[in-house]
């Protein structure tokens, strides 16, 4: 009877990270860089340093280095909207020009050195902004913005140029915005506007401008960050400080590339931190990301992958179009908190119902069937014949009169209702006109969420414009996937934020045991053999079979006895990585003469193909359960990440993966599980019995923890196939790979 070691992990695991040093309380904001104590096992940062940007976008004072205003010149148009916008700021304003007295009638200096005070902010009109950053250096300058252009975007020159203009940065002291960004943080913003905002970075200023066109629909847009080509301020460091910026009540990002993964997912941790949703398009989805590994894992799991998960691990709310963007990010900084995640839908038409519920349904949004009483209630004012259990359908005339508010408030007041969705496909006076007028007066009267689908093509009906837009209560969408979309990431971020404990504060900070063993094991640079990876995993304490590693069929004969027929062969080499596929297994073997017989063949297949053999594996075999496949591998922008999927020689064929990025806990790895196709394995099927989940959740964290400890030292991992057994049997990798950095 195989025994289990499930069980052990998950508590040993905590109690090892608390001992490690007093933790941070759930939701605590950490305002500071990375210390002593604030670096996990593998010396990486665990909280956000936030830059303390308010100089930034409201400085004082602003010198503008190549300023001009003679007419003609590309430099007049800039220095005249970033003059206008250093007015409405309330700054100073200092122009730089070497040949100038004046600019616009401010007085001008010829050089940084000549600025008649140290000022927060300056802005570069320059080809070249290297020489101008030393100076501003020297001038103790807090922020600069680089608009030109010819750096990375350009190719190897390009990079080689910028790398250096990052390093005059770093040695500077000065945090820069650039190069090749624009005017975006110096927009006219609608002061007029109230209530929460969004806050908005984009790698493209032109494709920020449907989220900030939505000012002209009554939302108010409090920053924009156009991060460019990001040698030193990033994506990361606007959404840490945005994510404490009390106006703001969702960040929504456009982005191109990550300048790093790590920096990334502290910026995105803290805003979940914080309950500020971060709603973002990040290009790339159709990257091949394929790249060459030894292992199964690495060619499971695309770049694009892993930018996904790690997104979904820390709330990040991934769209595809700007026009979701626009519509999710605008909902999520709106709306309040759910009060429960039941969706009701209710329509004019039946046929409009039932379509929108379809779709909603699909997307798992959670429609629950109204009480006997409440359709009863809803049947006073609606006829009999029509069902209002969920969709609820009117018929249309009841929303001409009186009866319309009533049937919305009664729907409101249901406790499982927390969002109220009218879809009207096109308008028609009489009834539309009136319905929303009732849905917004309705909204105002409540804290639930209600929204309205408005089907119309020209949008410029008075019920649109004037009614739905000037609410502040009610959104308003023109599309169902939209909406659909945008409610359900609006219950999604609630779930995911209620109770949130980080990742980061759970990371462990000093070493295992199991390290100090397995470090051993490492030979850089180096694919280990089978038996070397089996050792490396049992310094982990993940289960492996019994075996011996022989190297003569006499002494196979006697491991075959020690570890109990029947047995599996095996060739074990260094550079040996798929051994099925030249025929070096040989399974279900039962008698001596068999172990010499498959002996002398797999050392002859050896020598044929010219595989150096560190010896034969005799293995006890495992025949029952599920095979798995459990690995790392190394992103180049998140680091180590973890894989599990449904193994043995279909891995790749079949495709069915999950990945993470450490650090997670326990549900992460639950949650891994649930995101594959064929999860229902694991539960029993066609009469067999439930597996071991517990166990292969304790495997996926212990190699978490292998992942982390060997950071820099383990390039890729793969344990394939591993057997999980019936539920209390645990799991056992038959076979494992592992190529060292």
């Amino acid at each position: 009877m195989l025994g289990s070691t499930h069980g052990t992990l998950t508590t040993d695991f905590r109690a090892r990270v608390v001992a490690c040093g007093e933790q941070p309380a759930p939701g605590a904001v950490h305002s500071r860089a990375a210390g002593e104590g604030d670096l996990d096992v593998s010396g990486r940062p665990l909280y956000a340093d936030v830059p303390d940007l308010d100089r930034f976008f409201r400085p004082e004072s602003v010198a503008v280095v190549g300023a001009s205003d003679a007419e003609g010149r590309p430099n007049t148009g800039i220095t005249r909207q970033l003059v206008d916008w250093a007015r409405r700021v309330g700054a100073r304003v200092h122009p730089v020009h070497p040949t100038r007295d004046t600019v616009f009638g401010l007085p001008c200096v010829p050089a940084v050195s000549d600025l008649p005070e140290q000022v927060d902010l300056a802005v570069l009109l320059v080809g070249d902004p290297l020489p101008v950053v030393e100076q501003l250096a020297e001038a103790k300058v807090k922020f600069a913005v680089a608009f030109a252009s010819g750096f990375a975007e350009t190719g190897e020159q390009g990079a080689a140029a910028q790398e250096r203009l990052a390093a005059a940065v770093k040695r500077s002291g000065l945090r820069l915005l650039g190069p090749n960004t624009n005017l975006n943080a110096f927009e006219r913003f609608r002061d007029d506007l109230d209530g929460p905002a969004i806050a908005l970075i984009t790698q493209s200023g032109h494709q920020g401008r449907p989220v900030f066109t939505l000012q002209e629909l009554g939302v108010r847009l409090s920053h924009w960050a156009p991060t460019g080509n990001e040698a030193d301020l990033e994506t990361a460091d606007f959404i840490s400080y945005f994510a404490e910026r009390p106006e703001v009540r969702a960040i929504a990002c456009y982005v191109e590339g990550l300048k790093d993964g790590r920096s990334f997912l502290l910026a995105a941790d803290r805003a979940a931190r914080a309950g500020v949703p971060v709603v973002a398009v990040k290009v790339g989805r159709t990257e091949a990301g394929a790249r060459m590994a030894a292992s199964h894992t690495g060619k499971l799991t695309g770049a694009d992958d892993v930018v996904d998960a790690a997104m979904r691990q820390y709330g990040v709310i991934r769209v595809d179009g700007l026009d979701q963007l626009q519509d999710t990010a605008a909902l999520l900084a709106r709306a309040r908190p759910p009060q429960a995640d039941g969706v009701v839908v209710y329509s004019i038409s039946g046929g409009t119902g039932a379509h929108f519920s379809d779709l909603a349904t699909a997307a798992s949004l959670h429609l629950p069937q109204l009480s006997p009483a409440k359709q009863a209630e809803l049947h006073e004012w609606i006829p009999p014949y029509l069902s209002v259990a969920n969709p609820v359908d009117n018929g249309g005339h009841p929303v001409g009169d009186w009866r319309g508010r009533k049937i919305i408030d009664a729907i409101l007041a249901d406790p499982s209702v927390g969002v109220l969705i009218c879809p009207i496909t096109g308008p028609f006076p009489p009834m539309s006109d009136k319905l929303a007028q009732d849905l917004v007066d309705a909204a105002e009267q409540t804290d639930k969420l209600v929204c309205v689908v408005w089907g119309s093509p020209l949008g410029t009906e008075a019920a649109y414009r004037e009614t739905l837009l000037g609410s502040g209560r009610v959104a308003t969408f023109r599309t169902f996937a939209n909406c659909i979309g945008a409610v359900r990431a609006h219950l999604s971020h609630h779930r995911f934020t209620t109770g949130y404990r980080s990742p980061f504060d759970e990371a462990p900070r000093v070493p295992s045991p199991s390290f100090r063993k397995a470090r051993a094991l490492m030979r850089p640079a180096q694919q280990l053999s089978e038996h070397a990876a089996k050792q490396l995993l049992r310094a982990y304490g993940i289960r492996v079979p019994r075996e011996q590693l022989v190297t003569s069929a006499a002494a196979a004969v006697r491991a075959a006895g020690l570890v109990g027929y029947p047995v599996v062969m095996k060739a074990s080499g260094a550079r040996l990585a798929h051994k099925s596929e030249l025929g070096l297994v040989k399974v279900g073997l039962t008698s001596a003469s068999q172990i010499r017989d498959a002996y002398r063949e797999l050392t002859d297949i050896a020598r044929y193909e010219g595989v150096e053999l560190d010896g034969i594996l005799v293995c006890q075999m495992v025949e029952r359960g599920v095979e798995m496949v459990v690995g790392v591998t190394h992103d180049a922008l998140f680091g180590p990440t973890v894989t599990v999927g449904l193994g043995g020689v279909l891995v790749e064929v079949l495709g069915d993966s999950a990945v993470r990025v450490p650090p997670f806990g326990e549900d992460q790895a639950r949650d891994m599980l649930g995101e594959l196709r064929g999860r229902a394995l694991l539960d029993g099927v066609r009469g067999g019995p439930p597996l071991d989940v517990d166990a292969l959740v304790e495997v996926v964290l212990r190699v978490q923890r292998m992942a982390l400890e060997l950071d820099g030292e383990l390039s890729e991992l793969d344990i394939n196939p591993l057997v999980v057994l019936p539920r209390g049997q645990g799991a056992v990798a038959l076979d494992a790979l592992a190529v060292c950095r």
